[in-house]
């Protein structure tokens, strides 16, 4: 079956890029370099590779900059710098700076909310209403179950009183970062959406979060935040199974379908950076019937 082989060559693209050697891994990063400038290096983020290493990683981006670097510039480059990160499972848009100075530069226009990011995702469900605003902060939680784990979850400002159903102020959490949202539906079918978003905040896993407990639409293939108490793999409704082709035992193979699509960068004039959808989140839109004018 296509699909199947697909999912499982999807499985497996995390652990070859862990096992090729850095000169190679900077060889497919190169291959995803879609704009330079004397400042800036931007790449089409591939799935499955982590930005920084940590256990059990042999491979990540930092690691292969220098290497990147001097493909890029006949030998004669410094390392590049890294100015912002995506999630090991997220594609798309991805800035490197040529240089210290720059890298710091970009980093204050992020860390200053003057970067404008466009995400898109494919979420199961669809949000009521189709556009708006999630404006709930965020903290990390430990989930105690058979299997104790770490999420990053909601801690709102406000409950609903249960004597009179009134909406009441409660007390911060101290340890709450806030985070905010805009989000659009832009087409819907097979039981799942498209949606624009834009986080005008960058705390970790906020889209995630956001959409997961925010609006009860978790983003597909995110078996992390489907469920608060268990790690176990995403339930997906029988329409969108038949669609994908796919048994419901499977789909722990099924990917994050998370994508950086722009981003716009006031770096004296303002640069525009778009990067397409990978293969694999182009062919879940087609099989859905997710619609969308491409601009």
């Amino acid at each position: 079956d296509p699909a199947r082989g697909r999912l499982r060559e999807l499985a497996a693209l995390s652990r070859r890029l862990q096992q090729v050697h850095p000169n190679v891994l900077a060889k497919v990063l190169k291959q995803a370099t879609v704009y330079q400038n004397e400042e800036i290096v931007v790449i089409n983020k591939p799935y499955g590779l982590p930005v920084h290493g940590g256990p059990g990683i042999k491979n990540c981006i930092t690691d292969v900059l220098p290497i990147l670097a001097k493909m890029l510039e006949n030998m004669k480059a410094e390392p590049l710098h890294l100015c912002h990160r995506l999630d090991k499972e997220t594609t798309g848009v991805m800035v490197l700076a040529r240089s210290k100075e720059a890298a710091e530069r970009i980093r204050l226009l992020f860390k200053t909310r003057q970067v404008e990011k466009i995400y898109w995702a494919i979420s199961l469900g669809d949000p009521d209403p189709v556009e708006g605003v999630v404006e709930i902060p965020i903290v990390e939680k430990e989930v105690r179950s058979h299997q104790s784990h770490y999420k990053m979850t909601l801690a709102p400002n406000y409950r609903l009183s249960p004597e009179d159903g009134k909406v009441v102020k409660i007390r911060k959490n101290r340890n709450a970062e806030s985070a905010v949202t805009r989000y659009r539906l832009l087409a819907r079918s097979s039981a799942c959406s498209l949606l624009e978003l834009q986080p005008i905040t960058g705390v970790k896993h906020q889209i995630r979060v956001h959409l997961a407990y925010g609006l009860g639409c978790p983003i597909l293939g995110d078996h992390k935040y489907s469920h608060w108490s268990k790690l176990a793999p995403q339930k997906l409704p029988e329409v969108t199974l038949k669609r994908l082709k796919l048994e419901q035992s499977k789909a722990r193979h099924l990917p994050l379908h998370l994508h950086a699509r722009r981003l716009s960068l006031p770096l004296g004039e303002r640069i525009d950076l778009v990067c397409k959808p990978p293969l694999f989140f182009e062919k879940t839109l087609k099989r859905l019937d997710l619609d969308v004018a491409d601009d």
